[in-house]
This record gives C-alpha cells, sequence and structure tokens, in this order.
C-alpha cells in the first residue's frame, strides 16, 4: 500500500471548506455539509451534555460557527445585537428611575432596529427618494446577512420583557448567547423567545424513544416538504410563470398561484419542522410554527396558524403596545392596519410586501368591522363559505409577495380575470402531470387530519427500529429522486 500515495489523493480542500465560509454555498439544513457537521455536532455533543454550562457554551459556540457559514465574516452583527441587548437589559433591571430604564430600552430598540434598517432596508429608501425627487443616488452593494430579521427580533423581545419586568436578565452573556443563536432556528426561525427557552437551559438532557422517533418524523417529513414539495414545484413551474405571465394561460397562472401557495407553505413548515426536530435531539423543545393554515375560515383564523411566532410577536409587541382593541373601533382597525403594514415591511425591503401586508390588514380590519370571524363559524355552510373566501384572498396576497414587481403581479391577475377557460383544467393535469401530483399530494398532507397525522407518528415511534430505518432510507430514497442539482436556498433565508 503507497500510504504517500493515498495521502496524496486526499483533498484536503474538502476539510478546509468546513471551516470557511463560501458565498455560494451558503450552509443550510438540506444540504450534505449540513449532515456531516451534524453529525460530527452530535459526537461531540456526548462529551458535554451531562454538564449544564458545558453544554449551552457548546451549543452557543456551534450556533456562531453555523452562522459563520451561512453569512460570513457577519456573523459579528449578531454579536453586536446580542451584547447590546444583553448590556441594554442589564441596565434596566439595575435602574430603577423610570426615565433611565426607557433610556436603555430606547438605545437597544434604536441600535437594534438601525443595524436591521441599514442592511435591509437602505436601497428601498434610496429607491423610494430617487423615486419621489426625480434623485438618481447610486444603490449600495449591502449584504444581506441570513436571518437578521429573526435574531433582531429576537433579541429585542427579551430585552422589552425585562423592561416589562416579566423576569430577570441572565446573568451569563453565554446563555443569553445561546439563547439568541440557537442554531436550529437562527437563520430562518421560528421566533423563539429567550422566555422560552430559560426554563429549559437547567433541565437534565433526556430524550426518550417516543421523543427520539419525533424529532426523525420531524426532520424526514421537513426535509420532504422541502425537496420534494417545495423545490420541485419551484424550479419546474412556479419560477417559470412568474417569471413570464404573459406567455402563459390563465389557468396556468391560476395553478401557479396555487402552485406557490403550497411552494411556500413546504418551504417553510420544512425549515420549522427540522428545526424543532433537530432542537429535539439536543434536548429543547421548540413551539409548532405552522398548525394547518390553509384550512383557516377566516383572515383571523388564517394568522393564529400561519408564522406563529412571528404573528405572536406582532401582536405582543406592535399590535397591543399601538393600543390593541382598547381605544375603539376605528382606533383597532387602524392598529391592524399599522400592524400588518409593517408585518409586510419586516418580510422584505420592497413596496410589495408592504402591499401584501396592506391586504392582510385590511382585510382583517373588515372582518373585525362585521364581525364575519364568527358569522363564518356558525355552521358548516358558512365555515366552507369562510375557508373559500380567506383562501383566495391569502392567495391573491402570495401573488404580490412572490411577483418581482408589481407590473408582473397585475400581468398575473389580469390574465386570470380575462383569459382563464376552466375547461382546460383536464389538458392542464395532463400536459403538467408530475406538477399536477405535486400539487395534490402538497395540498393532501396539509389537509390531513390531525388526528390522523399523529397516529401515524404513534405507529412510527412504536415499530422495531430497523423498521424506523428503513422508512427513513425509503423518504431519504424518495428525496434524492427529486432533488434539483443546485441546493436551492429556504425562502425564509432573505428575511
Amino acid at each position: 500500500m503507497n500510504i504517500e500515495k493515498i495521502i496524496t489523493d486526499l483533498n484536503f480542500s474538502k476539510l478546509i471548506n468546513i471551516f470557511t465560509y463560501n458565498p455560494k454555498e451558503p450552509l443550510v439544513f438540506n444540504s450534505a455539509a449540513f449532515l456531516i457537521i451534524f453529525t460530527l455536532f452530535l459526537f461531540f455533543y456526548q462529551l458535554f451534555y451531562k454538564y449544564k454550562k458545558a453544554r449551552i457554551a457548546y451549543i452557543a459556540l456551534f450556533s456562531l460557527y453555523f452562522y459563520y457559514k451561512s453569512s460570513g465574516i457577519y456573523f459579528i452583527l449578531l454579536i453586536f445585537t446580542t451584547l447590546i441587548n444583553y448590556w441594554a437589559a442589564f441596565k434596566i433591571d439595575n435602574t430603577e428611575k423610570q426615565e433611565w430604564r426607557k433610556f436603555y430600552l430606547f438605545v437597544s430598540v434604536f441600535s437594534s432596529l438601525s443595524l436591521l434598517g441599514y442592511f435591509k432596508y437602505t436601497n428601498l429608501l434610496i429607491d423610494t427618494f430617487n423615486n419621489i425627487f426625480t434623485l438618481n443616488i447610486s444603490l449600495q452593494d449591502i449584504f444581506l446577512t441570513a436571518g437578521i430579521s429573526f435574531f433582531t427580533f429576537q433579541a429585542l423581545s427579551y430585552t422589552i420583557d425585562v423592561y416589562r419586568k416579566e423576569f430577570k436578565p441572565l446573568e451569563s452573556f453565554i446563555d443569553f448567547l445561546f439563547c439568541v443563536s440557537f442554531f436550529p432556528h437562527l437563520v430562518a426561525g421560528p421566533i423563539i423567545r429567550a422566555s422560552v427557552l430559560i426554563p429549559q437551559m437547567d433541565k437534565e438532557f433526556y430524550i426518550n424513544k417516543s421523543e427520539f422517533g419525533q424529532g426523525v418524523y420531524l426532520i424526514m417529513s421537513g426535509l420532504f416538504k422541502k425537496v420534494v414539495i417545495a423545490d420541485f414545484l419551484s424550479v419546474n413551474y412556479v419560477d417559470k410563470v412568474f417569471d413570464e405571465p404573459l406567455r402563459y394561460s390563465g389557468i396556468e397562472n391560476i395553478f401557479a398561484v396555487y402552485a406557490y401557495a403550497i411552494q411556500i407553505y413546504c418551504d417553510f413548515t420544512g425549515y420549522s419542522d427540522m428545526a424543532i426536530g433537530i432542537s429535539q435531539f439536543i434536548g429543547f423543545k421548540l413551539p409548532i410554527n405552522f398548525n394547518s393554515p390553509y384550512q383557516a375560515t377566516s383572515l383571523t383564523d388564517f394568522w393564529r396558524r400561519w408564522h406563529i411566532s412571528l404573528s405572536s410577536w406582532l401582536r405582543d409587541y406592535l399590535y397591543i403596545p399601538l393600543g390593541g382593541n382598547r381605544k375603539g373601533n376605528l382606533r383597532t382597525y387602524f392598529n391592524l392596519l399599522m400592524t400588518m403594514l409593517l408585518g409586510g415591511l419586516w418580510h422584505g425591503a420592497s413596496w410589495k410586501f408592504v402591499f401584501w401586508g396592506f391586504i392582510h390588514g385590511l382585510g382583517l380590519a373588515i372582518e373585525k368591522a362585521f364581525n364575519l370571524h364568527n358569522i363564518f363559524n356558525k355552521s358548516s355552510l358558512l365555515k366552507f363559505f369562510g375557508w373559500a373566501i380567506t383562501f383566495h384572498i391569502v392567495c391573491l396576497a402570495w401573488i404580490f409577495f412572490r411577483a418581482d414587481n408589481f407590473d408582473k403581479a397585475i400581468m398575473m391577475i389580469d390574465k386570470i380575470i380575462f383569459n382563464t377557460d376552466f375547461n382546460m383544467i383536464t389538458q392542464f393535469s395532463i400536459a403538467y402531470k408530475p406538477v399536477f401530483l405535486i400539487i395534490l399530494l402538497g395540498y393532501a398532507m396539509h389537509f390531513i387530519n390531525n388526528e390522523l397525522e399523529d397516529f401515524l407518528k404513534i405507529s412510527l415511534f412504536e415499530t422495531h427500529f430497523v423498521f424506523q430505518m428503513i422508512i427513513v432510507f425509503i423518504i431519504l430514497f424518495i428525496t434524492l429522486q427529486f432533488k434539483s442539482q443546485d441546493i436551492q436556498p429556504f425562502i425564509y433565508f432573505q428575511f
């Protein structure tokens, strides 16, 4: 055996790549690189999980590494945001004068939102000023770091909760760094508040057979949703129609909207499922972030089911402080509209996201004014009617969310209204058979009865380990058959 030849043949660049950031290949859950790195993480985790402080420090350091692999040198922004809010919370708790407590809270909010504003909204402001005042200011080459909206909101909720005296601030900076940077939900949510993680930090690590099985189920389910449904629909149909809606018929445009609705759901809930499953493996339980949102019978119901961590954050830290529903009907409608407008702006630096928020805010205000949420739940017929209206309002809003600009969104809506022949559905199902079947599969998975899903989970957990592994390998095999050549990033990485 030629030892020298073996050493020469080793590709050391791949080893080096594990420790360096590659902007063309950021670390994501649906990559082979993450599988390898996470396996190594779990291997060394065995050395730390029995010791609480060591376990928290190990996870916090790995989370920084994970974010470095996702955004490069900009992981410094994560550390800066953590430091500012850690200091501000400490000063707030140790200050009796209300004026100074407000000042430290202001420093926290201003510095965090200024950082978010610069990296996310600078070019939107420049472009808006150029259009309004006919200026020609050049756009800035600013790198949008992954998940900056998520960790900013997570850090701010901690400082605000300390200001409200809902809990005492953490004494250890490492503990707070762990809460803000916890890698499973760091770059694409859910937005997990410190109040969820803090009580779990002192608990002994323990995972039983059922919890392990649930973690496996969630990771496999999330991977399947992401690759088999979301990525397949994106690459093979949705992107093509949204890029050039005028080239396609009205029925093709309609199904592109329906396809995008299930694509973004499977993409985002797929990430959330994997985040919850990965967290379970290392002893932390995260709350669900989606609860069959397309089964909602009103927009109010939709926002109790969709991106639950964001909607509850907006409710607790924006809608209620604005006055909620405590200051009369007109003020309630205004608060709903403002909350959703800012929620839309949170999603991206474009006015089309604000308009997406406007559609939802206006719909919520109308529902509130006419008590539609309660009316739609009075009978089965009204529930169906409410569901149909809600689903199509959500889909209408998705057009502006997904389209490159307002012009393409209007083109698509125009095609759907004036160039749709519903007799072509059969032809569509034949011409786009794989796409049509994946759309049906996506919605079937979404509308599956929760009790049936729970039954399938329990049945899987109680089977023999060998059978569980067979199921895992089957899912992985199917996933690999659908995997596109290039890894598709999660949609919410841009937020």
